[in-house]
């Protein structure tokens, strides 16, 4: 099954509402397209723990300095899903922190 299917078609296996910090902030230049697979990471500090996550984007971008509920599925299933749930909050990266996701399920 390709990304573009399970970005259209999965269950979330957690909820967050994920905030793309601003160009301004250090955030990404372009919108997180549908699609894009990225790691995730419960801290900003070393050693830095990451888990791959696709943000469940369906058919519409996001672009820094919005917010948006969205589900998320991991590469490594319930396992990502649970150590980010109990966490409570998590980071994207992409060559640098670019947003924040606080989990709502």
């Amino acid at each position: 099954m390709t990304r573009d299917i399970i970005q259209r078609t999965a269950e979330p296996e957690l909820t967050a509402d994920l905030t793309l910090y601003a160009t301004a902030d250090g955030g990404r230049r372009d919108a997180l397209r549908p699609g894009f697979l990225l790691p995730c990471m419960i801290h900003q500090n070393e050693p830095l723990e990451a888990w791959d996550c696709l943000p469940l984007l369906r058919d519409e971008p996001l672009h820094p300095g919005e917010t948006k509920r969205l589900g998320f599925v991991f590469m490594s299933g319930e396992k990502a899903a649970r150590a980010l749930r109990e966490a409570g909050k998590f980071y994207l990266w992409d060559g640098r922190f670019i947003g924040e996701a606080v989990v709502v399920d």
